[in-house]
This record gives structure tokens, sequence and C-alpha cells, in this order.
């Protein structure tokens, strides 16, 4: 009995590695269509690489921003103007000199803006408000 149960199971182990060979060499159907071929740029819009900015076309832009009159020559009031009205807001009594007080009064003025809950100290959120605003962006003019 022993033989034939083991003559069986040789039957059937052959039986299933013949099938398993066979389905291995079995073709196999490609997973995806193959890509049409090409058309002719006729209806696509090509849009051409955006131009990039060098080092000259920059140090043109700061030179213009800087140049306020655009007469082609930077004077020095139009390099100190922006530094003068700064120091004009600090300046509170006018006299052309910034004494300590005054630009402690401005700091602490600062301080109790940003101090909601009067705590006495600042919160890491209350002071992040006393950062200056970030400059404005311009607009392309596309």
């Amino acid at each position: 009995m022993a033989r034939f149960l083991a003559g069986a199971a040789a039957c059937f182990l052959l039986l299933t590695g013949a099938f398993l060979f066979w389905q291995s060499r079995a073709e196999e159907a490609p997973l995806l269509p193959a890509a049409p071929p090409a058309r002719a740029a006729s209806g696509v819009l090509r849009l051409p690489d955006p131009p990039e900015a060098t080092a000259k076309s920059r140090e043109e832009r700061r030179f213009s921003r800087a140049d306020k009159d655009k007469d082609g020559k930077i004077q020095r009031e139009e390099i100190l103007a922006p530094r003068r009205k700064a120091f004009a807001k600090l300046d509170t009594n006018g006299n052309g000199s910034l004494s300590f007080e005054e630009w402690a009064d401005k700091s602490i003025d600062k301080f109790d803006g940003a101090d909601k809950d009067r705590s006495g100290w600042l919160s890491a959120s209350e002071y992040a408000t006393t950062a200056p605003p970030p400059p404005k962006k311009k607009r392309c003019s596309c």
C-alpha cells in the first residue's frame, strides 16, 4: 500500500512540475499597449524657456532702485534718504541728534505694544510681532 501511495505522489508531483514548466513557457501579453507615434507640433503651443537673470542684470536693477531721480547717477542724498527717514522717526525732539532716552523710549514703546497680556515679558508669539514687515514684492508687469 505504501508503494501505491508513493507512486501516486510521484505521479502527482511529475504532472505538477510539467504543468508549471509548460505555463512558464507561455508568451506573456504586453501589460500596456504600445505608445502612439509622435505627432507634429502643429496644434501644440511651445513656450520658450524663460531667460535667466545674470549677475549684471541684478546689479542693474539694484542700481535702478538706488537711482531715485533716474538720471543715471546716484547722489549721496539718494543713498542716505531712507536712513534719514528712519533717523527722523527716532529723533522725537527734532534736534538732529539721537539721545539714549529717545532710542529707549522707542524700544520701550515697541515692547509695551508687543506685551499683550502685560506680563512684563514676551512670549515667542508676542516677540514675533516685533519683527519688521517683509519687503513688498513688486508685481510682474507682464
